[in-house]
């Protein structure tokens, strides 16, 4: 892709670009520690392996003084718009449980079926985007610890632990944002503090989204805060994986991946 035939309107964290061809893309600079050509192209294969419906899409990169790689535009914005911005139309019940376990798809996914393995991944409701059908796709993936050693498909074990735990309270926190509508940024409610206390769900019709009003299943709501709760928790106890967390998610409450 030829990153000098568009025209490029800039975002907060990357470029929207439009191509002659018409399609338009996600335009992002790369920075990588070890700046060489090397480390960049073996980034860039590991990103293009990647085919999973609720994972951005890689369509190319530039290299040069500046380096570039271009994904796949989301036009319908981020999850955390959806569930913040009052001109959006609010999220159903049923589309947040589809949500919940699709992002729990591609960490799945990112985790178990890549190779090599991919760790460090930002989930957030920032950096969820939502398509047209409110399809969810992981849009901040680091690859950048597999290419410090392209020899070797895992890192060390403790590295590999510490990154999965991370992935897994970052989910948590998402769930809990999908139930409440409210931010776990800073500044925002500590929503790890709150499912942890003994009595929370005693408290969960003041938290839960206004948006919603009464149009949730309870027994879907107690399923889904259970794994909140166990995915808050994983940082510090013994870490949970992710392909337990969907089954729960399918078998317990229901979700199907579709």
């Amino acid at each position: 892709m030829d990153l000098g035939e568009l025209s490029i309107t800039p975002l907060k964290r990357s470029y929207k670009a439009k191509f002659l061809n018409g399609r338009v893309g996600v335009v992002r600079e790369v920075k990588l520690l070890d700046d060489d050509q090397l480390s960049f192209s073996y980034e860039v294969q590991l990103l293009g392996r990647l085919h999973h419906r609720h994972i951005l899409a890689l369509y190319g990169f530039s290299t040069g003084p500046k380096r570039f790689l271009v994904f796949e535009n989301i036009e319908s914005g981020s999850l955390k718009e959806h569930l913040s911005d009052p001109l959006k139309t609010p999220l159903n019940w049923r589309t947040r449980l589809k949500i919940a376990v699709g992002i729990a798809a591609a960490v799945e996914y990112l985790q178990f079926f890549c190779d090599p393995p991919v760790y460090r991944v930002s989930i957030s409701s920032s950096t969820i985007m939502l398509d047209e059908n409110f399809t969810p796709k992981i849009s901040d993936i680091s690859l950048s610890s597999a290419a410090e050693n392209p020899t070797s498909s895992r890192g060390p074990e403790e590295c590999r632990d510490e990154c999965c735990r991370n992935v897994i309270f970052q989910l948590g926190l998402v769930i809990l944002e999908l139930i409440t509508g409210q931010s776990s940024d800073k500044g925002g409610v500590d929503l790890a503090q709150w499912v942890q206390e003994p009595c929370f769900l005693s408290s969960i019709h003041k938290m839960i989204d206004p948006d919603l009003g009464n149009s949730y299943d309870a027994r879907e709501l107690n399923g889904l805060l259970n794994v909140a709760r166990l995915c808050i928790r994983s940082i510090d106890e013994t870490r949970i994986y992710t392909p337990q967390i969907l089954w729960y998610l399918q078998k317990k409450i229901g979700i199907t991946r579709k």
